[in-house]
């Protein structure tokens, strides 16, 4: 952390701990959200009539919001002060969740999606350049980014148990409702609790060009993966909005090295921890997210599982990532280089992983299932910590918000690519084993079905083992950052030379 923030008033750091509480909950809340809903989707469309063609707009709604406009949420967190945009964007997803429960329309309930994520661009990176700027001894740093990275990493897999509770106990619209006292308690906590250290803010005009050209270009990013997934690679509007997403992006790094004020320094991202953390975590998420999908459907629907049931079964998983986050991450960052300790993680979630790639339809989840998701949830646990703490440790106090926005948008891009990727591999291998397969089993078309489902799910799994052979190996190559040392006040690699540059 620079010497601008160790050194602000002392009652900045005073109520941290008390501090981390309220950011904790409310990036559980955002994080829930993103999988909530998911499992409400099937009541929520039968109640207000949505399409089958228009329903995925209550996922892609949130999705585009979220994603293109994160790095300029992150911007307007540095300009107007992280406390001042956590609190609004909590009392703005509060507003829109509200809408959403109380939709009547399927286009009341699209603005409410788009609304959430939204507020969700300007409350996500907020949440974490606070911690970023309240926490700047090491040992201290690494317990609250290894709290945060375990709720980044299970809040996920909690959604897909309180979704199934809720619709199946409740009503859907409590998938909703249920973020109303989340936001509420954690403004109101934030309000009168943290206390942002002085000097930090960015008062830069803000980059107009920059926020145009990022925003329509991620907007195009996730945009065309989320139809690739639905209407094939080769559809015309996907390679169009691919093609403009590439110049839309190439034209925004053009703009960003020229103009005074950038909204995107690209010494946040040229620097290599911080563009390994990045890149290799945006790939890790690549195959994560996919694999979710894939399980959820392989319980409900292969082995018959209720959505509850499905969703408890997540929860070795959660346990996991709590305790390599909690317990391996934040007690081995001061200790250990992040490139080793980042690597290890990943390469314990490809071997989880590969564990998922002997799934058939017979697997018993004791003995296939539950040590994938354990060894998932370790690993991907374990790189939690110095992938939230490592991106924003040492960076200049007005970077910090678009320093952490560039961690969710890894994520967020990560995310939407996974999904449409892994489930276009999914497709392709379950229709060719269908059609080799179904002449000779006239009798049991179904168990061919199922079958070849199956094969398609462990076809793209094998695809994610992967993608996190890779992660690991980007990490290492990139990532020259060593252990994190106790002051906080940067980062020592093995020559003891600082290792984050501005």
């Amino acid at each position: 952390m620079s010497r601008t923030a160790s050194k602000a008033p002392g009652d900045a750091h005073a109520n941290r701990w008390k501090a981390l509480v309220f950011i904790a909950l409310a990036q559980l809340m955002v994080v829930l959200d993103a999988t909530i809903v998911n499992i409400a989707l099937p009541s929520a469309q039968q109640d207000l009539g949505i399409s089958d063609g228009d329903r995925q707009w209550v996922v892609t709604a949130y999705a585009l919001a979220f994603g293109g406009l994160l790095l300029f949420g992150g911007r307007v967190a540095d300009l107007w002060g992280r406390k001042r945009a956590f609190v609004i964007g909590l009392i703005g997803f509060a507003a829109a969740s509200a809408l959403g429960g109380a939709a009547t329309t399927d286009a009341m309930m699209f603005g409410a999606r788009a609304l959430q994520g939204v507020f969700g661009a300007l409350l996500a990176p907020a949440a974490l350049s606070l911690l970023a700027v309240m926490f700047t001894d090491g040992k201290e740093r690494a317990k609250a980014f290894g709290i945060y990275g375990a709720i980044a990493g299970g809040g996920s897999a909690v959604g897909f148990i309180l979704g199934g509770v809720l619709t199946e106990y409740l009503d859907w619209r409590w998938t909703f409702f249920v973020n109303i006292p989340f936001a509420i308690v954690a403004a109101a906590g934030a309000y009168f609790v943290v206390r942002e250290p002085e000097g930090g803010r960015n008062r830069s005009p803000l980059d107009i060009p920059g926020i145009v050209l990022s925003t329509l270009g991620l907007v195009s990013l996730v945009y065309g993966f989320t139809r690739a997934e639905s209407d094939g690679w080769g559809d015309s509007v996907t390679v169009t909005l691919f093609v403009a997403s590439v110049v839309l992006l190439l034209a925004f790094v053009l703009t960003e090295a020229k103009v005074k004020a950038p909204l995107l320094p690209l010494r946040v991202v040229t620097d290599r921890n911080r563009g390994g953390v990045y890149l290799s975590l945006g790939i890790a998420v690549i195959a994560m997210f996919g694999t979710f999908l894939f399980l959820t459907y392989y319980l409900q629907v292969v082995k018959g599982y209720s959505p509850i049931k499905s969703g408890f079964s997540f929860l070795p998983m959660v346990t996991g990532m709590m305790v390599g986050s909690t317990q391996i991450g934040t007690r081995l960052i001061t200790r250990v280089p992040a490139r080793f300790l980042m690597g290890l993680g990943f390469l314990v979630a490809a071997v989880g992983m590969f564990l998922l790639t002997r799934l058939e339809i017979g697997s018993s989840y004791t003995s296939t299932v539950l040590p994938a998701l354990v060894l998932l949830g370790l690993g991907m646990g374990t790189t939690f910590t110095p992938a939230m703490s490592l991106p924003t440790l040492g960076i200049e106090p007005r970077d910090a918000g678009v320093a952490s926005a560039m961690i969710n948008t890894s994520q967020q891009v990560g995310g939407a690519i996974g999904t449409a990727l892994l489930n276009t591999i999914a497709a392709s291998a379950t229709t060719s084993y269908i059609k080799d397969h179904i002449t000779g089993a006239a009798t049991k078309p179904q168990l061919v079905q199922l079958q070849g489902t199956v094969h398609g799910y462990t076809n793209a799994i094998w695809f994610a083992v992967g993608m996190l052979v890779l992660a690991a190996l980007i990490v290492v190559t990139l990532v020259n950052a060593g252990a994190q040392v106790a002051s906080g006040e940067g980062i020592e690699d093995e020559v003891a030379v600082p290792a984050i540059a501005h």
